[in-house]
């Protein structure tokens, strides 16, 4: 085999080669669990807005006798004025509600990681948050 001459001091390139081939594969590993946990934490803007809008409804509905709002909706910047919902300027979802005098669903939409998956949240009158389309596991 190789002998290293007196001496002679560095890595052999098969050491090497073992080395990038070894970073390889963890990077292979953990790059697409970063980015699943990456969208789950931007999936909790959606959900906090939803059960704000779920909160403000019923506010709403104890003062009226109805939900609000059928057909708002709000992107980043805007806001639900009626039910004192204000959507930040970086929000990454858009929010409709659909509503009528008994019932009421708010629905978040957005596109978490630039695929063809758009994530989708919605709340209802009795306040099941659901996803419909998970954009964390496409």
């Amino acid at each position: 085999m190789l002998s290293k001459r007196k001496g002679q001091k560095g890595f052999t390139l098969i050491e090497l080669m073992i080395v990038v081939v070894i970073i390889g594969i963890l990077a292979a590993l953990a790059i697409p669990r970063f980015m699943r946990a990456t969208t789950k934490s931007k999936q909790s803007e959606a959900k906090m807005i939803l059960k704000q809008a779920y909160v403000m409804q019923h506010a709403y509905r104890q003062e009226y006798d109805a939900y609000c709002c059928n057909g708002a909706s709000a992107t980043a910047g805007g806001s639900i004025p009626v039910l004192g919902i204000d959507i930040s300027a970086g929000a990454r979802y858009t929010y409709t509600i659909v509503a009528d005098a008994i019932t009421f669903t708010a629905t978040a939409a957005g596109n978490l990681d630039d695929d063809a998956t758009v994530d989708t949240w919605t709340i209802t009158q009795v306040g099941t948050l659901t996803c419909t389309i998970n954009d964390a596991t496409s």
